[in-house]
């Protein structure tokens, strides 16, 4: 009764049982990722040696990370004969004692990282039963009060490995395999700072564009809108001479992009020139008037010619 109480029956022969399996798949793992390693850090050496080091610094990362993993699995295979051999300690105290903290607590915070070794997740899951909730959470959180070993942290950490790391690595492999590699372009390519995305771009220099445009010339050119205004008032002539009272509105666009509106004078009784004046230059109300004056001479000559075709044409019935 008080070994169920107390958890002990539950905690000793499953968990030796455990551990011993973790152990010996720890090792085969680890003479496995050996193999493995020597093959990974070849073929490294034989793109350094082709010269093609874009290929050479992304499987650099693949090698640090099997490293990584090796180290940590001798750490846990460690810490997993340091427990096996202190099980009658566990079953005896309710507590966890403090000098098997730091080996519980690592095997806690590394059994769902190491999806290889799935006797760990059963160790883990008999330190919940014996310990509580509250204890796993605590190792498998990093909260200040565990003991997790720091080794084992940086080991299994997913994070990038610094630039420095991987330069290190890709110089041991060269020297490894007597590889003659010039290590400047991947110590610039290292030394750059990854650019921040999520920012969006780069923000442009506003003030720099607006000296620029102020600086580059007006390519618009007014006269010749002026004349196109002409060849238009030329083409309504005879419609004009039909109806000598129409009125005719000139536009000008001038440098600033404002719309100047002008009026021509209407022909009659009591006509008098008016004009709209805009925020334009004299010299552009100047071209104005005398595009004006343009267009009146040219709707003069073309009613004359009108009126010489009509007599031509009665002359001829008669």
């Amino acid at each position: 009764m008080l070994n169920q109480l107390f958890s002990r029956g539950l905690l000793g022969p499953k968990c030796k049982t455990c551990l011993t399996l973790a152990i010996s798949r720890m090792k085969l793992l680890q003479n496995k990722r050996d193999v493995q390693l020597k093959l990974m850090r070849k073929e490294i050496a034989q793109f350094l040696q082709a010269g093609q080091e874009s290929i050479a610094r992304i499987r650099v990362e693949h090698v640090i990370r099997e490293q990584n993993i090796w180290a940590a699995y001798e750490i846990l295979e460690m810490f997993c004969e340091f427990i096996l051999a202190r099980v009658p300690i566990l079953e005896s105290q309710r507590e966890c004692p403090s000098e098997l903290r730091e080996a519980v607590a690592s095997i806690i915070f590394a059994a769902p990282r190491c999806s290889d070794i799935p006797d760990l997740l059963q160790v883990r899951n008999l330190f919940a039963a014996k310990y509580g909730k509250e204890f796993i959470a605590a190792a498998s959180e990093l909260r200040p009060d565990t003991s997790v070993n720091r080794t084992i942290i940086e080991k299994l950490s997913v994070s990038t490995p610094p630039g420095a790391i991987r330069l290190k690595v890709l110089k041991d492999i060269a020297q490894e395999h007597n590889v003659v590699w010039d290590s400047s372009k991947s110590e610039a390519e290292f030394s750059k700072k990854p650019e921040d995305l999520l920012n969006g771009p780069k923000p442009i220099a506003i003030g720099n564009l607006a000296s620029e445009d102020q600086s580059k010339p007006d390519t618009r050119d007014t006269p010749s809108l002026l004349y196109s205004n002409m060849s238009l008032n030329n083409r309504h002539g005879n419609s004009e001479s039909r109806s000598p009272k129409t009125s005719r509105n000139t536009s000008l666009v001038g440098q600033n992009g404002s719309q100047t509106s002008i009026k021509s004078p209407k022909i009659g009784p009591n006509t008098g020139f008016k004009e709209e004046r805009g925020s334009q230059p004299s010299d552009v109300l100047q071209k104005a008037q005398e595009a004006i004056a343009a267009a009146e001479r040219a709707s003069a000559s073309a009613r004359a010619a009108a009126e010489l075709v009509n007599v031509n044409f009665n002359t001829g019935k008669s």
